[in-house]
């Protein structure tokens, strides 16, 4: 399987520079080829014996001028611009699969990278060695065995990372993951997650924390005057800043996420359309400060590697409406009720802890066949006593039945 290790870098100047002037060079190579893509697309339409733009074809046509015409790309490692080529012909592809939108030319400034192939880049412990520039010292050595495929260089605010690429071979890397039944997870505002344990888990918001000195550093970079040595420092402050809130959410959601994945072997969320629930002009803000999306890839990466399970419950699914105890679901419950009471059997709930155990009852369903709230007799349950089967933790693959195994017969 494919698995990428990013790591900080620790370029002094002279390598910060090459990096610069590398990704600068992927940028120019990047937004040449789509240019070019569009202009001999457009005169194929025109001209149906003229030949279709490809990420090949272009490649070959920016090493026929680039010593003429852009002698600077030289300079640099030539993965800088054929990568990018090759990078805008896989956005097409995803383009033309419905997966993306069109591609867009870049910019400077944002997101700045370039990549490597395997034969051009070297690993040593706590070190890089780039063609061009040298060994480069990383704060970290590569924590995965296995080949090496690419190594991604990019630009944080003023901070340089690698990604790096490696075909692994299984995942024995994981720690041994415990085996605390099935687990329901409900996704919140003002809580991050509440888990049908009890446990509740507060977001850091750290849009919310940070938001005046995010305001007040937007408002000097605006006064600042375009092209000054000041605009550049101001844009430089407030992207640390930016990267900083970034990081403490990423932080927040990869302990969370592998703590999960690490203690329960199916966990039910729900399917929430975070699309809509960002028209909410009055929890936008606090809804993206969470970032539902990337909770829930981050859970799922983690589960199938672990030979888990994440069970998605579906979208019209009334978590919160449904009584745990009896299975009564109210006609309408509105936000600001954070807690109920069932009309039929008297229970009093908690609006997060009464979704997250209905979510758990999803998951259980789903390895024993059961709908939620039926009764155990009338569904059909997994067969038991063999590998794979029932609640315990198995891999994404269930093993061959010892029943239908081959016998063979001495002769």
């Amino acid at each position: 399987m494919l698995i990428a290790h990013r790591i900080a870098l620790d370029p002094n100047n002279v390598q910060a520079t090459y990096f610069a002037r590398a990704a600068g060079t992927a940028r120019s190579a990047y937004n040449w080829a789509l240019a070019e893509w569009k202009r001999q697309y457009e005169a194929w339409k025109a001209d149906n014996s003229l030949p279709k733009p490809s990420q090949a074809a272009l490649r070959r046509q920016l090493n026929a001028i680039k010593r003429e015409q852009f002698p600077w790309m030289l300079e640099v490692t030539k993965n800088a611009p054929q990568m990018a080529i090759i990078q805008l012909g896989q956005a097409f592809q995803n383009f033309f699969a419905g997966r993306a939108r069109y591609p867009q030319f870049r910019k400077k400034g944002v997101h700045d990278r370039f990549t490597l192939t395997n034969d051009q880049f070297e690993i040593d412990g706590s070190r890089i060695r780039i063609p061009h520039l040298g060994w480069v010292r990383m704060r970290e050595p590569l924590r995965f065995a296995g080949k090496l495929m690419s190594a991604t260089v990019s630009r944080v605010a003023d901070r340089w990372f690698v990604s790096i690429t490696v075909d692994t071979p299984d995942t024995s890397h994981l720690p041994k993951a415990e085996n605390q039944g099935a687990a329901g997870v409900d996704l919140g505002v003002s809580a991050l997650a509440t888990l049908s344990t009890g446990e509740t888990i507060p977001g850091p918001k750290p849009h919310k924390a940070l938001l005046d000195r995010l305001r007040r550093l937007s408002r000097s970079l605006s006064r600042k005057q375009k092209g000054s040595a000041n605009r550049k420092k101001a844009r430089a402050r407030l992207a640390k800043l930016h990267a900083r809130i970034a990081n403490i959410r990423s932080d927040a959601l990869h302990k969370l996420t592998t703590d999960l994945t690490r203690r329960f072997h199916t966990i039910a969320i729900e399917d929430l359309n975070v699309r809509g629930m960002m028209k909410n002009r009055h929890l936008a803000r606090s809804i993206a400060d969470m970032s539902f999306f990337e909770f829930r890839r981050q859970l799922e990466y983690k589960a199938a590697m672990s030979g888990g399970q994440v069970v998605v419950a579906d979208r019209f699914f009334a978590s919160s409406k449904t009584c745990l105890a009896c299975g009564h679901k109210l006609v309408d419950l509105p936000l600001s009720a954070r807690r109920w009471t069932c009309p039929d059997c008297g229970s009093i709930h908690d609006r997060d802890a009464n979704a997250a155990i209905n979510l758990k009852k999803v998951a259980e369903s789903s390895a024993g066949g059961c709908q939620p709230f039926q009764r155990h007799a009338d569904c059909s349950v997994t067969a038991c006593g063999e590998a794979g089967s029932g609640l315990g933790r198995t891999l994404k693959t269930k093993p061959a039945s010892g029943k239908q195994e081959v016998s063979f017969v001495p002769v």
